[in-house]
């Protein structure tokens, strides 16, 4: 929905950014600014800062930055929508309400009568496993080692052996039983009528990204089958695309998520520690998965069961993590089955070494390749080769072949030579090998005169924002069209026409551009390292040394752009004589 500027700004200036960040991020006073650690990488030592004056944040570590508004979205993964309903109704702004048709209110109400039901049965649930029908699910949840803080941060609950004591509570709190039988909780046969989809079973509620219960997953008290009951697809449930866990883990900045198997595994490694643990719904791994991991990492570790099933769905998610555009490894459980059962044994720093030593995935595709090659024939290493060379193939670019060729060339005793004809020769056969792309410039390599304009440029903005006193006295010499990149120059034009408003107002500007990434290189226009500079005339000379810079890049730059009659040659001197003129003038930082 589309909200006017004003009411934006409303809600922006209600929401001190010093304020919000610090319910994620601990954030300690030093100097003008506040820093912590950065929550969108991990540090060691605090390089987030956070701007009252300037109601920014920059990390001088990764780039990010921006207003309140962009770290809601980037911490809590929510569009700009969801982050100016959250941030007003925390600041008690009333948003307007938006105009559905007919057709769309009664989908959305019905929706979220959906979502209600889900809820009750919920709590219906969660209430039934502490009481007395529930000492069955309680004493099993207890002896898999779970704490009753756990138990209560996953809602687990119980649903009883009789046929339809959920489907009563429901109907009572004025549920009629199709919608019941739509959103998954109950069945219904002319026989029996309606019965409860789920009886004598441990009940995991399954949550999306904001919590709100989607479905369930029932573990069977017993011998019966099956021994995990999930909810079906439902208008609020698609397994396809959500996660188990997820709803926590997103905001575990760890830089990585654990996929595994199942409910327990999530739980118990949560428990442990690890709050990046998630799991697929009683489905394969699926694409849309792999998309939805793909907003909050680019790193997936898998925990699958290390028997012969587990192993197979690792190879298979690992194709899924690659085509996602997602670097997968694999987590080394042996000689336990799951990380439920790992932990419990060897404890949460063994678990914690295996994730640092987690297997490269196409590593673990070429080891578990292996097995079917009898490695003391001849024959049997030549196909297997062969099946190493086919594999290679598969990574168009040219650098990324070489070092895992290398890889696998040491781990095999394979000689580098050989195996690099022999990828080259299926190629060439094949046809499989796409045109190389070539790795960019090498680093260190001295900065392009273009680069130091652009740094320039950003140190001059960074100093009017921190002094926008100053700015009327070199109005005269710099204008936003001396800024020589676009989105420079768009930030000059706003900033200047706000300190000469007297609406000095870096955030709002900010707000100016709709794309994530023209939000974090507009913040970090405002917040590029300059020297610390100890005395008032080491500042001065600074500051007269960039605007100088500045005035003459823009002063070169379009000197070659312009033509050769009379008035170009006019600008070029009335150029060249205010840059003279800026160079003989003191301006003073008071």
């Amino acid at each position: 929905m589309y909200y006017p500027e004003e009411l934006v700004e409303e809600v922006r200036m209600k929401n001190d950014i010093v304020d919000v960040i610090s319910g994620y991020v601990k954030l300690q006073k030093k100097g003008a600014s506040h820093f912590g650690l950065c929550p969108f990488h991990n540090e060691k030592s605090p390089s987030f800062s956070v701007s009252g004056a300037k109601q920014m944040y920059y990390c001088f570590g990764c780039g990010a930055g921006g207003n309140v508004f962009t770290f809601i979205m980037n911490y809590e993964n929510y569009t700009f929508g969801e982050a100016i309903k959250m941030l007003a109704e925390r600041a008690g702004v009333n948003l307007p309400e938006v105009e559905y048709s007919a057709e769309m209110k009664k989908k959305e109400n019905h929706r979220a009568r959906l979502l209600e039901a889900n809820k009750e049965a919920a709590k219906y649930f969660y209430y039934q496993l502490r009481a007395k029908q529930g000492e069955t699910g309680l004493q099993y949840l207890t002896n898999r080692r779970l704490v009753g803080e756990t138990m209560q941060k996953f809602g687990l609950g119980f649903a009883n052996k009789t046929r339809d004591d959920l489907t009563q509570y429901l109907k009572k709190k004025g549920f009629d039983e199709r919608l019941l039988a739509e959103a998954g909780l109950s069945s219904y046969d002319e026989q029996r009528g309606s019965h409860d989809k789920f009886w004598n079973r441990v009940m995991f509620p399954i949550q999306d990204i904001n919590h709100r219960v989607i479905g369930f997953g029932g573990r069977v008290m017993g011998e019966g089958e099956p021994k995990y009951l999930n909810s079906p697809e439902t208008p609020v449930f698609d397994k396809s695309r959500n996660l188990y866990g997820l709803n926590f883990a997103r905001t575990a900045r760890a830089g990585n998520v654990i996929l595994c198997e199942g409910y327990m595994d999530v739980i118990s490694m949560h428990q442990a520690g690890f709050t990046q643990a998630v799991a697929s719904l009683g489905t394969a791994f699926t694409s849309g998965q792999a998309n939805l991991l793909k907003r909050y990492t680019e790193n997936v570790l898998l925990a699958y069961d290390s028997d012969g099933a587990g192993v197979k769905a690792a190879l298979r998610a690992i194709g899924i993590l690659r085509e996602a555009g997602l670097t997968g490894k694999v987590i080394d459980l042996k000689p336990h089955k799951d990380p439920d059962e790992f932990i419990k044994n060897e404890g949460t720093e063994a678990f914690q070494e295996r994730i640092a030593g987690a297997e490269n995935s196409f590593m673990f595709e070429i080891r578990i390749l292996e097995r079917d090659y009898d490695l003391k024939d001849p024959e049997g290493k030549t196909k297997f080769h062969k099946e190493i060379a086919k594999k290679l193939c598969g990574f168009e670019i040219e650098v990324e072949r070489e070092n895992y060729l290398e890889a696998v060339a040491d781990k095999y005793h394979i000689g580098f030579d050989n195996l690099r004809r022999l990828v080259n020769t299926y190629a060439t056969q094949t046809g499989m090998v796409k045109p190389v792309e070539r790795p960019k410039q090498a680093a260190g390599k001295k900065a392009t005169p273009e680069e130091n304009s652009r740094r320039i440029q950003r140190m001059l903005l960074t100093w009017i924002t921190d002094y926008p006193q100053v700015y009327p006295r070199i109005a005269q010499y710099i204008k936003a069209s001396d800024f020589t990149e676009e989105l420079y120059r768009k930030v000059a034009e706003r900033l200047f026409l706000d300190i000469e408003a007297g609406n000095y107002n870096p955030a709002g500007i900010v707000s100016m551009f709709e794309e994530e990434e023209q939000q974090r290189e507009a913040a970090a226009l405002f917040n590029t390292k300059v020297e610390a500079l100890q005395t008032k005339q080491e500042r001065e000379k600074a500051f007269h040394d960039i605007l100088y810079a500045v005035k003459k890049n823009s002063y070169e730059y379009y000197s070659g752009r312009l033509g050769s009659d009379m008035e170009a040659l006019n600008q070029v001197i009335a150029g060249k004589k205010a840059l003279e003129e800026l160079g003989k003038t003191h301006i003073s930082l008071d």
